[in-house]
């Protein structure tokens, strides 16, 4: 389940601002100290849990003007971080995320729709463990300004989607524990 949440690099994409009439496409690297991906999922009908991957990479192109922007995401399988060193142990082998054989799940967008001047969703292709499906995105927060500290442009975004775990070979005990995953991705990125 937790999985699925690599994808979530995801809503980086929407990565919307204002700018002048004579802008460019801009390219923001994602910083990975304050971008992660969380996912939660229903435990057996009694609790609903959330965990998080602690490594995520990418990059954004965004041109406010042209209203065109792109997100690659990559999430390192092996940071998963349930807060349970057994657990993190088990999602990693094979049952699960299988992250010696995949290290990364990966979330390549095919298009950011707009709504009027901001992004409201991103369709992509979403990999985890070798299996690539078409996953969307909904943006639910967007921020776009200079960073405070460095000095440039800087863009901010949450975004979830919901997946079957089962979709991308993670299977295991499903029904028991829910084969549907919502991701949620959180990420900060700043101009190249």
């Amino acid at each position: 389940m937790k999985n699925l949440i690599k994808f979530s690099a995801i809503p980086v994409l929407a990565v919307a601002f204002s700018a002048p009439a004579l802008a460019a496409p801009k390219t923001y690297a994602v910083d990975p100290t304050h971008s992660f991906a969380n996912f939660s999922y229903n435990h057996m009908g009694l609790s609903e849990q959330e965990s998080r991957f602690d490594t995520t990479r990418g990059s954004i192109v965004y041109d406010p003007v042209a209203k065109t922007a792109a997100v690659n995401v990559d999430i390192d399988t092996a940071s998963v971080d349930t807060g349970s060193d057994p657990l993190d142990e088990h999602l990693r082998g094979n049952d699960f995320f299988d992250s010696a054989k995949y290290p990364k799940a990966t979330y390549k967008s095919t298009k950011v729709v707009f709504k009027g001047d901001k992004p409201v969703s991103v369709e992509g292709n979403l990999t985890i463990k070798g299996v690539t499906k078409p996953v969307t995105m909904t943006i639910d927060y967007f921020s776009a300004k200079e960073h405070p500290m460095k000095r440039k442009d800087a863009l901010g975004a949450k975004a979830h989607m919901t997946i079957k775990r089962s979709d991308f070979g993670l299977s295991k005990f499903v029904p028991a524990v829910s084969d549907d995953v919502t991701i949620t991705v959180r990420v900060e990125a700043v101009v190249e």
